[in-house]
Formats: C-alpha cells, structure tokens, sequence
C-alpha cells in the first residue's frame, strides 16, 4: 500500500527560506548557476545558518514523536540536486527531520504541491507564490532578510494572519477600494451576520487548528489576528471565525496602525499579510512573508 500526506499537515518549503543561503544566492546573481552549484559542494560539510522559517518549521516538528507523525515538511526548490545535498546536511546537523525533497535546478518546482497535499509553500520566489496561490495553496514569499523569531517561546508555534485576503477573502478591501472608509464600514455593518467569504490561508488555519485539537504535551499552537480593521467591522470577523468553529489566541483590532512594534511585542513565528508596506515593517521585527492576492496585488 502506497504511502499517503493526506492525514498530515504538509508544509513545503525552499531551501533559501528554510536557511540562510543569501551570500551564496548572491554568487549566483553576479555569475551563473554552475558557480553557485560549485560553491554549494564546497560548503556541503559546512552547515548553513538557520533562515526566516527556522523557527517555524522546527517548531511544527516538535509535533511529532515516536508513536505519531503529524508533520510532514518538504523542501520544494530551484537547487540542483548537488545543492539539495547541503540542504539534507544542513537540517540533519540541526536534528531536523526532513526525508522527502525536491529539487529542479532552476525550474518552477510548485507543480509538485498537489500530489505533496500541501497545506503551505514559503518560497522567495514571488512567481512560485503567486502559482501556487492560483493553484488554491496557502503560499507566501519569503523576505529573506526578515528579523529572526524570537526564542522566548519555546512550547509554541506562533503564528499571526492578517485578515482581508488572508485568512476572509477580499470582499471588503474592494468595498474599501471604491467607495472609502465610510462605504467600507456601512458594507460591514449590513453584512455583520454574514460570514466572510473564504480566504486563501483559511485551510491552512483550519489544518493548525486540527492539529491543535489532536493534543500535544510539548508544543502548542498559538494563533493571532492581526488586521487593520477597527471597530465596528471587528465583529463581522470574530463572527466569520466563531462560524468555522475556530478560536484565536488573540485578535489585534488596529484600525490602521503600523502593525511592526505590535508584531514586535507578540513575537510570532511567522507573520502573513497580503500589503507589502506592513509586510516591511513586520519585517524589521518579525519573520514575515507577502501573500500576493486580492485587490491590492
């Protein structure tokens, strides 16, 4: 019997999110791929230093143990396979986990995300985001030079989600788009009772929260939204989340506050939002990824 992801939660990942790996990218932009391959073997016995998804992905490790295996991650990359060599290397030197991998030397590799049941792909390549957004996965691209996360919370696997096109679909952004602030908050007032409409990151919210309800002595899943919404149109989206039968950890209602000091003070593992400007302030803070969808993209 063929070997299924179907009851895991998968996350694919690149090998320049996974690790640090801009010194060597650089080689690549300033000559070619064979020098960048050369340079890879070189270093096969030198482990790379941990990237922006670090923490996030050793975390969700954490969930496993000798009797289950609840995560599955899976490098899905432009390397060659030579490179794939050090990436192996690399997580096995920092007791990761990692068995499964592929690699495609410079090729677009999100066409493997389907039959990998993925519930995420973090990549620095936006083209392979914006793909596997179309293709219905829960994709983000990486800023590689985001702030490391902080270690303070050791137990958790914290995670924050903007609201409008993220976690709810981009219903209400249009609404803000066309007619203002006042059309926007009028649209949700009407429509409070009304769930939103599904965004691109709600399964991979509901696969957290599973994995959540499954029960883990050590390690948690800790979750938060994180929205420029305010007052009145919070309540449409705690309803929309009460209506999934999923509960946040916590729920920051900024009303158009520059998301990066709260983000600084919440200290989560990754941070995904869909606006390039809070993005780079979360940045400056957090690890965080840009979601390209919705209106604004």
């Amino acid at each position: 019997m063929a070997l299924s992801l179907d009851d895991k939660l998968v996350v694919a990942i690149s090998s320049r999110a996974l690790f640090d790996f801009e010194e060597e990218n650089r080689v690549f932009e300033q000559t070619d791929d064979r020098a960048y391959m050369e340079l890879q073997r070189q270093r096969l016995d030198v482990p790379a230093k941990p990237g922006v998804a670090f923490s996030l992905v050793k975390k969700l490790l954490a969930f496993n143990d000798a009797n289950s295996q609840r995560v599955e991650v899976v490098i899905l990359s432009r390397n060659d396979p030579v490179s794939g060599m050090r990436v192996f290397r690399s997580a096995a030197h920092y007791g990761l986990n990692l068995q499964r991998g592929c690699f495609v030397r410079g090729q677009s590799p999100w066409r493997y995300l389907q039959p990998l049941r993925a519930n995420l792909f973090l990549s620095t390549h936006m083209s392979d985001v914006r793909a596997a957004l179309a293709a219905g996965v829960p994709a983000a691209q990486v800023y590689p030079h985001s702030a490391l996360a902080s270690d303070a919370h050791p137990h958790e696997v914290r995670i924050a989600f903007d609201g409008d096109a993220v976690l709810f679909s981009d219903e209400a952004e249009r609404v803000y788009q066309e007619g203002g602030i006042k059309a926007f908050q009028q649209h949700e007032m009407e429509k409070v009772r009304q769930p939103l409409p599904d965004g691109p990151f709600k399964p991979l919210l509901m696969a957290l929260h599973q994995l959540q309800q499954a029960g883990n002595e050590r390690m948690r899943i800790h979750t938060a939204l994180v929205t420029a919404r305010s007052a009145p149109s919070h309540e449409r989206a705690i309803r929309t989340l009460m209506d999934w039968n999923i509960e946040v950890d916590e729920a920051l209602f900024l009303g158009g506050l520059d998301k990066g000091e709260f983000l600084r003070e919440l200290e989560p593992d990754f941070f995904f939002d869909d606006q390039t400007g809070h993005i780079e302030s979360a940045a400056r803070h957090v690890p965080s990824g840009h979601v390209a969808s919705g209106v604004r993209n």
